[in-house]
């Protein structure tokens, strides 16, 4: 039974900046003609709206900010691009394939 602490779970809100680790990276794959996530013995190819908002996600911007950019680039709700957006973010931070900035500099 391992009784080590674990790191808890990040919760993001909209003002976390996500970014990808050193050991995630986010490629076009010409073969596939696809966007696709790699990670050491892993590959995610995510949808085409996925795309757009892990496009904007550089530890530069806040989630907020991607909002943002995704309301004015589609004219939509941005409450609920960040509904979704914050759901697609928060469960690739669990499965840990996107950090926040804080995280990066601990």
């Amino acid at each position: 039974m391992d009784l080590s602490p674990r790191k808890s779970r990040p919760v993001l809100t909209p003002v976390c900046r996500p970014i990808f680790p050193r050991h995630v990276k986010m490629r076009f794959d010409k073969v596939r003609e696809r966007w696709v996530i790699l990670a050491p013995e892993r590959v995610l190819v995510p949808d085409d709206i996925s795309v757009e908002v892990l496009q904007l996600c550089d530890g530069a911007r806040s989630i907020q900010d991607v909002v943002a950019v995704l309301a004015a680039k589609f004219a939509a709700d941005p409450d609920l691009i960040l509904t979704d957006c914050l759901a697609l973010l928060q469960d690739l931070a669990d499965k840990g394939f996107l950090l926040t900035v804080s995280e990066t500099t601990a």
